[in-house]
């Protein structure tokens, strides 16, 4: 991860969130009450209506918080790596 400004994240999108978003990555600056992944999630959500539809499936979502899978209720904070993709199945 390249070094983020003060406050800022730097979210990660994989397989079909990156269709639906039309970018890989995007570093947004962290709202002081997003503290955890849910409320980024929330948050994320709220802000067109791309992140919307690509969002839309949460609990189908999985989200690494620099690097390590992260639930729900995993802190977010300035400079970290935000990775969101669906869940990866094999065969």
């Amino acid at each position: 991860m390249t070094q983020a400004k003060t406050g800022e994240i730097e979210l990660v999108y994989f397989a079909w969130v990156r269709e639906r978003l039309g970018r890989d990555s995007e570093r947004l600056a962290l709202p002081g009450d997003v503290d955890s992944v849910a409320r980024l999630i929330d948050w994320l959500a709220a802000i067109d209506t791309d992140h919307a539809d690509a969002l839309a499936a949460r609990e189908r979502l999985v989200v690494a918080v620099n690097r390590e899978r992260a639930g729900p209720d995993h802190p977010v904070r300035a400079g970290d790596e935000i990775a969101v993709f669906p869940p990866v199945t094999g065969g």
